[in-house]
Parts: C-alpha cells; structure tokens; sequence
C-alpha cells in the first residue's frame, strides 16, 4: 500500500487523539477545582445558581441556597468555585471600593471634558440649545387648511381628474 493513501487516516486519528486529550485535561481541571471546596466557599452550580457549601460528601455537596435552605448536589453538578471577592459582588452586592469610576459619556475617554453640559449629557453646550422638533404636527397646530388645500399639497385633485401633458 501507498503512504499517500494512508495519510487521510493518519490525520484523522491524529486529530481524535488531541480532542480526547484537550477533553480529559479540561476533566482533570474540574476535578482539581472541585477538590477545592471547603465549607464555607461559595459556587456557583452548572444550572448558574449561587450557593454555599456546608458540607461536602464522597460524590454529593451540601450547599445552602439561601439562608437557612439546604440543598444536596451531585458534585459534578459543580460549575465554578468562586473567590469569596466574586462571591460576595455577586451574591450580597458588595463592591470593592478600590475600582475605578465608569465614565458616563464617551467624552471622559476622548478628552472633551470641557465641552460636557452641566446637566452631563455629554453634549456641547450650542448643541443642547438647538434641539429641533423632527415629529408631525396636528392638523390644528398646521394652521386651518381646507380640504383642497390638503389635496393640492399632496398633488391630488378633489374630482379625481389627472393633468394631462
């Protein structure tokens, strides 16, 4: 036999041999990161709830859920170990005092900041003044208009009738 016609074979065990390996490495990774729990460590479960484990079993973890609420779990069912920095941000709504502030307005990142209103919408000061009306009118703010006059500013004549040229 030919080496050339073997070569598509030798490709694709190649390429089923490194997706089995990247497979397990991400296996081995989970079970190394769910050794990691203790009780107290907060988590976050594979269906995205956010709970904290209070004891951990051979193959199950308790965890509570909320207050007083205890709930068992597989422990593959175990998505992320969170810090307990992630952990409290997420859950209670604790933020770190030391980030930095979001700017409201993309002028703080260009470098206009003189040209932000007072008001922070983060526009020029001639152009806030000179807001214009784009919507429609009524028919009584218009001013009074017959029928015709409507008709003739649309381009049609009351009988029906049409130019001819």
């Amino acid at each position: 036999m030919n080496i050339v016609s073997l070569l598509p074979f030798i490709v694709l065990i190649g390429a089923m041999f490194l997706m089995t390996r990247s497979a397990k490495n991400k296996q081995r990774q989970a079970a190394q990161m769910r050794d990691q729990m203790q009780p107290g460590t907060g988590v976050r479960t594979i269906g995205g709830m956010y709970a904290t484990v209070k004891e951990l079993g051979e193959d199950t973890v308790l965890l509570e859920v909320a207050p007083g609420v205890h709930a068992v779990y597989a422990k593959n069912a175990i998505g992320a170990v969170l810090e307990d920095a992630e952990y409290n941000r997420i859950v209670h709504g604790l933020e770190p005092e030391d980030l930095p502030a979001v700017p409201d307005d993309a002028s703080a990142l260009t470098g206009d900041a003189e040209a932000r209103t007072e008001t922070g919408s983060g526009e020029p000061a001639e152009a806030s003044e000179k807001k214009i009306d784009l919507g429609k009118k009524d028919a009584d703010e218009a001013g009074p208009e017959t029928k015709d006059a409507k008709d003739d500013a649309k381009g049609e004549k009351p009988d029906g009738s049409a130019d001819a040229k």
